[in-house]
């Protein structure tokens, strides 16, 4: 039987839904000790992966249709992770193969800190993938709070990442968000409870993703996806829904890696007095001077300081 190349669209335990070149959608297991080499992770595929696989003649799935088996699966050209719940020392991939992440981001209800932002900004860099910030639910957002919000846009997009303003409930930059993803593989990303189905369901009517209201005693949302899945557009493209992220880190790398993936950080680097500086302590560092005159952001130093894990806590380097 020859092998068939097919998208890996959902994912769930041991089980891959495989979507062939003709559009047939296959359920498939995957070959006994099946890895990925060079990734230390608890799953060996993701969605978004692309797989070679053959129909299996003589078995078939709890349903009685026909499985397949997965056999080889294609380079990757990225990836993006999160640490295992179970296993600190693992990662697990959460989807592959990505054109651009849309992470989602909420001033309250829940709350999204900068360093969770930056975070996932410093690990997309690191995987080569595009972000775009989208802070959703507006409507909600109190006179008052609106110059929080200025100001993280004009933060973050003076770094050179795009930014929108979304209402699922007014449908506010909903047009706009839909023409960013046309003939794309979305990663849609963010904590449990900013509204990444509720968006998934306007984009893409009849998915009818579960949600969930917010948690009033703890301002938190509750996960309502176990696992990723990736839903086919009716205006071109594909959208990742992902569980609720609340442990995302950068793995594997080294302290000197991390500011290469603070863009403002590194672009300042090479006028360090030191080739090697860690912009912690040296005389003569550019960035920490860049801190004080106010051209990096103390929450982005701050928050490339907590990756280091130098210091418990952040002190401003004045």
């Amino acid at each position: 039987m020859s092998l068939k190349k097919g998208l890996v669209i959902k994912t769930t335990g041991s089980w891959f839904n495989v979507k062939r070149e003709d559009g047939l959608e296959i359920n498939c297991k995957i070959k006994g000790n099946f890895r990925i080499k060079g990734i230390k992770s608890t799953n060996p595929l993701a969605v978004g992966d692309y797989v070679l696989f053959k129909i299996l003649q003589t078995e078939k799935g709890p349903k009685g249709e026909t499985i397949g088996l997965i056999t080889e699966v294609l380079d990757r050209k990225n990836y993006i992770v999160r640490r295992s719940q179970n296993l600190s020392k693992l990662s697990q991939v959460i989807a592959a193969n990505i054109d651009q992440a849309l992470l989602i981001v909420t001033l309250e209800f829940p709350v999204t800190s900068t360093t969770f932002i930056d975070r996932y900004l410093a690990s997309a860099e690191a995987y080569r993938i595009p972000v775009i910030l989208i802070f959703n639910k507006m409507d909600l957002i109190r006179p008052g709070q609106l110059k929080k919000i200025e100001h993280l846009i004009k933060l973050y997009e003076g770094i050179g990442y795009t930014c929108l303003k979304t209402s699922a409930e007014t449908q506010m930059g909903m047009p706009e968000l839909k023409a960013l993803m046309i003939n794309k593989k979305s990663l849609f990303s963010g904590l449990s409870g900013v509204g990444k189905s509720t968006i998934i369901n306007l984009l893409q009517p009849g998915l009818n993703l579960k949600t969930k209201e917010i948690s009033e005693l703890y301002k938190t949302g509750k996960h309502t996806t176990t696992y990723s899945e990736m839903h086919e557009l009716d205006f071109g493209g594909y959208i990742i829904d992902t569980p609720g992220i609340k442990a995302f880190g950068m793995l594997d790398m080294e302290d000197w890696e991390i500011s290469h993936y603070f863009r403002e950080i590194f672009e300042l680097s090479s006028e360090c007095q030191y080739n090697n500086c860690a912009h912690t302590h040296e005389p003569g560092c550019a960035v920490k001077q860049a801190v004080r005159d106010g051209k990096i952001a103390e929450s982005r130093y701050a928050s490339y300081i907590g990756l280091l894990g130098k210091d418990e806590k952040y002190r401003p380097p004045y």
